[in-house]
């Protein structure tokens, strides 16, 4: 039966089991075999990573072209005004060309565990949590959109990808979920937790 696993990848883990430089992977979190990540998620980033021994499911998650929706928490510099987040609702030009319009508004800050290490605190400069959704998958992409918009990602954490939620997940922490063969429309399965 086809597996999926949800995993809440820490701060400075590598999206691939090995690396040369003996940086951390995510070979000391996930002790299963045949499993590959479905997308990426950068290094200096947290939260929900799919991974999954399913190679249709993995095609469409990762494939830019399926347009999957992903929904971030971004904290960033400063606090944005009502233009700049409608820059990112009506889409930035990027170096690599035009972004499709996103989903963006302003958030409380959200309840999430410590990062290790923290990030960097200016008592001279306000912070502001962001929700932003994105149906593209660009090297860096948020990072690069808040940058565009001149307020600076300084934490981000995905929440959710497709269906599927980080929910309870602690970093390092995983939940394997089982699905139907048929998984490239994956529907509930059951589900197992680490």
């Amino acid at each position: 039966m086809p597996r999926l696993i949800l995993f809440n990848k820490p701060y400075g883990v590598l999206t691939q089991f090995t690396d040369q430089s003996g940086r951390r992977t995510l070979a000391e979190f996930v002790p299963i075999s045949g499993v590959y990540p479905a997308g990426r998620l950068d290094r200096d980033s947290e939260g929900l990573l799919l991974l999954t021994d399913d190679g249709k499911l993995q095609h469409r998650l990762a494939n830019p072209k399926e347009k999957t929706w992903k929904r971030y928490w971004v904290e960033v510099e400063r606090i944005p005004d009502t233009t700049a987040i409608q820059q990112l609702r009506d889409g930035l030009e990027l170096k690599d060309g035009p972004t499709l319009p996103a989903r963006a508004r302003l958030i409380d800050p959200p309840t999430l565990w410590e990062r290790h290490p923290p990030v960097r605190f200016r008592a001279n400069i306000p912070t502001q949590w962001l929700e932003i959704e994105i149906r593209e998958g660009r090297n860096r992409q948020i990072r690069r959109m808040t940058a565009a918009i001149g307020f600076p990602t300084l934490r981000l954490v995905r929440v959710r990808v497709g269906e599927w939620e980080l929910g309870e997940l602690l970093p390092g922490q995983y939940q394997v979920i089982e699905l139907p063969e048929d998984s490239a429309k994956p529907r509930p399965g059951k589900k197992k937790r680490r």
